[in-house]
């Protein structure tokens, strides 16, 4: 009876032809294990590892598990999940959220988070994330998915409760406070591009002072927006908003100190302020970490951000301006706010708490994105800039007001309303006692919001282009 020979599977060496492939291959190395060598003449001779006895007998065991385990189909050796550097989708999303939830509890329970805001330590956290290789800093689509659709999302669900006809209704003498504070942060930018035009950062130094002023007059949201819809890159924005969180923690020292000789609230007025402190808090206005978030309200607010989103995004195509498509945005969504200020309000709470988280994750993937270098390189002009800007906004504000028969509680909260936002106005209102101007101050930064967007695009158009050198003129 004949043998048969059973071949080898496809794509695999028999034990001593693979043996002698890897020495062939790698001569250098030393020897780990006993290899029978071919001594001249045909024989062989076991060959004893360096420094090691030779083991015939073992090695003839681990051959045959080897053939074993080659004719039962496996591999050889399993391959170890790739942790570090982020292998996939799912890695890079992972650091993402990772990177925008450690902000978010770093601003609530550390010191060092407090001065520096949730959004900055995330951005913080996703520049580390990919300085150290863990996160692709460039050509990640999932980075452009977050600029490209995470961003606008948010947007709408942060403006539901613009309602301009309350805002014009409710604030009373607050408002035209504001309105002065808006101008003399337009003023202040002017003076500051005067005196360093941002000449380092080339023909983006007229865009990041038209988002900072955009900030400036509403929040974070209008700074997100203009530098989208102006196309500042990551590393400029990074170091725009890092320069601008630094000068912020100085500015709300100095406001604090200016109001410490005002006194608190007493009487009928307290006790009708802390209603309007009540229904503040429970309009989901305060830190992110106290919103509480109703699944069918944030549901409804998601699908209408998607719709406003999808809107603004072809009118904006069909326009000829697709940049331009979050001004769109902005503007529809407060149409909606003011038209329909009892249905949007209802889902407005749970709206502004997914988009504070969706926030988070933008502000990580910025900081993915930066430039370190050009980060270091330009935030100090940047600082100079935001100081300055910062100076001339609070002390033409104090003169013209004072001038102008405001008391310095109403001017130190259309202040706060102006460079902070709901949050931190409402909580110097509330901790200083001034009870009565919760909601109105909370309704005026609101309105910030509406608006912020618009005069820092125009500022820049208009004002900031042309001051800013290596541009061209209108």
């Amino acid at each position: 009876m004949s043998s048969m020979r059973v071949p080898a599977p496809a794509g695999r060496l028999q034990a001593p032809q693979a043996q002698r492939s890897v020495a062939a291959a790698r001569p250098g190395l030393p020897r780990r294990a006993c290899w029978p060598a071919t001594q001249p003449g045909g024989s062989s001779a076991a060959v004893p590892a360096a420094g090691l006895p030779c083991a015939p007998a073992a090695y003839h065991q681990q051959r045959e598990r080897r053939r074993f385990v080659a004719a039962a189909g496996f591999p050889a050796a399993l391959p170890l999940p790739q942790l570090f550097p982020a292998a996939g989708p799912f890695g890079v999303w992972t650091g993402l959220i990772c990177a925008g939830a450690f902000g978010m509890w770093a601003e609530r329970n550390t010191r060092i988070g407090r001065e520096l805001s949730g959004a900055l330590v995330a951005t913080l956290a996703g520049m580390a994330l990919a300085n150290g290789g863990y996160l692709p800093a460039h050509g990640a689509p999932e980075l452009g998915v977050v600029f490209k659709h995470i961003l606008p999302l948010a947007v709408p669900m942060l403006l539901l409760s613009a309602d301009l006809r309350r805002v014009l209704r409710e604030t009373g003498r607050l408002l035209p406070a504001f309105l002065l504070g808006a101008a003399c942060t337009a003023a202040g930018s002017v003076i500051a591009m005067l005196l360093f035009p941002l000449t380092p950062l080339g023909d983006e130094g007229w865009r990041i002072a038209a988002a900072l002023t955009a900030r400036h007059i509403g929040g974070a949201v209008n700074y997100m927006a203009v530098s989208e819809a102006l196309s500042i890159s990551p590393s400029t924005f990074g170091a725009g908003l890092a320069a601008d969180d630094l000068i912020l923690t100085l500015y709300f020292t100095a406001l604090y100190s200016l109001a410490r000789g005002v006194p608190a609230e007493t009487g009928d007025a307290a006790v009708g302020g802390a209603e309007g402190d009540k229904a503040a808090g429970g309009g989901g206005h305060g830190s992110a970490g106290e919103r509480t978030i109703n699944v069918a309200h944030g549901m409804a607010a998601v699908a209408l951000s998607s719709v406003v989103c999808h809107v603004g995004t072809q009118l904006a195509a069909a326009w000829g301006m697709p940049s331009q498509s979050i001004t769109l945005i902005t503007g529809i969504t407060v149409a909606l706010a003011t038209a329909f200020p009892a249905l949007l309000g209802r889902i407005a709470p749970s709206g502004e708490g997914l988009a504070v988280l969706l926030m988070q994750v933008f502000f990580a993937a910025v900081g993915a994105s930066a430039n370190v270098s050009l980060v270091l390189r330009t935030a100090p002009v940047l600082f100079a800039f935001s100081a300055i800007a910062l100076s001339v906004h609070l002390g033409l504000l104090l003169a013209l007001g004072r001038a102008l028969g405001f008391t310095r509680r109403d001017l130190l909260i259309a202040s706060n309303a102006n460079i902070g936002g709901p949050s931190t106005v409402a909580g110097m209102a509330a901790a200083k006692g001034w009870r009565s101007l919760i909601v109105p101050a909370i309704l005026t930064s609101t309105l910030g919001y509406a608006i912020g967007t618009f005069a820092g695009m125009g500022l820049g158009y208009w004002v900031m282009r042309p001051l800013c050198p290596g541009t061209a003129r209108f």
